[in-house]
């Protein structure tokens, strides 16, 4: 029976370690959530199966070498040996109810793995921002957390909401599933809500025939690329950002794919003018002209939805990066 878990288990882990090898070199497309669901379950299944089974099974096997010694230790006794130092050691003790190691590297990882899924899944997940697409609010390196309840409970992996809660609003920093390739993890800033008229036109935001207010600020140096932008500061639905502009890109949308509802949208060469149709919202990036976002790959659906972006908790090249940043 040892010899058979033993082996069993070596496969289990000799299949999480290929799936994850082959996901870390690209020859297959990688699924974090799905990867800590199935290692949530398997080790959930031995930790049950030493808490009922293989743990009693040891319990009984140090009793048994109990009953034998105490049994030796009356029989020298019966034949006049008083002085008998014959006793059950407590190293053999240990040895005998120590964890064989397919047990310890499953069973007893299931405690962390399980705080682990539900803390990621329900509660609060970390991201780390790859591109510049986002700044100034956010910038290559920062490692931020992203609130996963507070647009509702989903279930893991299939991203199923069973819990109602807010609303994406206006101005909000979200991480959702990229629409063309939903295992991605994108992060944009909300502009538009179902049933909005979002109109980007000469570098100018306007939602339902306001445009959103800015107000010049100091030109933003950005270190990465050496050169230096227009920065300016919006205002939308009370939230109080920075965006950039560069001068030498043109107020055109280049490369537009297809997308659904993508007759809702007009392109032209001062920009794009878009109805957010229901259960979607339209999302950009705060570096407008350096941002790959709904004006390119359309309206992302309410499913797709993960959290709401509200603090960076770390950035290795910037300790003052930390913090919230609304």
């Amino acid at each position: 029976m040892q010899n058979a878990m033993s082996s069993v288990t070596a496969l289990v882990l000799a299949a999480f370690l290929a799936y994850a090898a082959g996901w870390y070199f690209g020859f297959i497309e990688g699924n974090f959530a799905l990867l800590l669901l199935l290692a949530t379950v398997v080790t959930g299944v031995y930790w049950l199966a030493e808490r009922f089974y293989f743990l009693p099974q040891r319990r009984r096997a140090v009793e048994r070498a109990e009953q034998e010694v105490g049994q030796r230790r009356e029989e020298l006794q019966r034949q006049g040996i008083d002085k008998v130092d014959l006793q059950f050691e407590e190293a053999a003790r240990h040895r005998l109810l120590a964890q064989p190691w397919w047990l310890d590297w499953t069973a007893g990882l299931f405690p962390v793995i399980l705080a682990v899924f539900v803390l990621r899944s329900f509660i609060v997940e970390p991201f780390k921002i790859p591109s510049g697409s986002m700044i100034p609010t956010l910038r290559v390196g920062d490692l931020i957390l992203v609130n996963k309840f507070h647009y509702g409970v989903r279930l893991p992996v299939i991203n199923t909401k069973i819990i109602e809660n807010h609303q994406p609003q206006r101005g909000d920093v979200i991480v959702f599933r990229y629409p063309p390739q939903p295992s991605l993890d994108y992060i944009k800033r909300v502009v538009g809500v179902p049933g909005d008229e979002v109109a980007y036109l000469n570098k100018q935001l306007t939602v339902n025939g306001q445009a959103v207010p800015k107000e010049a600020l100091p030109d933003f140096f950005d270190s990465d690329s050496m050169r230096y932008a227009k920065q300016f500061r919006e205002t939308l639905e009370g939230k109080r950002y920075g965006t950039l502009n560069d001068d030498d890109r043109p107020a055109f949308v280049p490369g537009v794919s297809d997308f659904d509802y993508k007759d809702q949208c007009r392109y032209s060469v001062e920009g794009v003018v878009c109805k957010v149709p229901q259960g979607h919202y339209f999302m950009m990036g705060d570096n407008r002209d350096n941002s790959l976002d709904s004006r390119f790959w359309g309206f992302v659906p309410e499913g797709n939805i993960v959290g709401k972006a509200f603090f960076v908790w770390m950035n290795f090249g910037d300790l003052g990066r930390i913090g919230s940043f609304e």
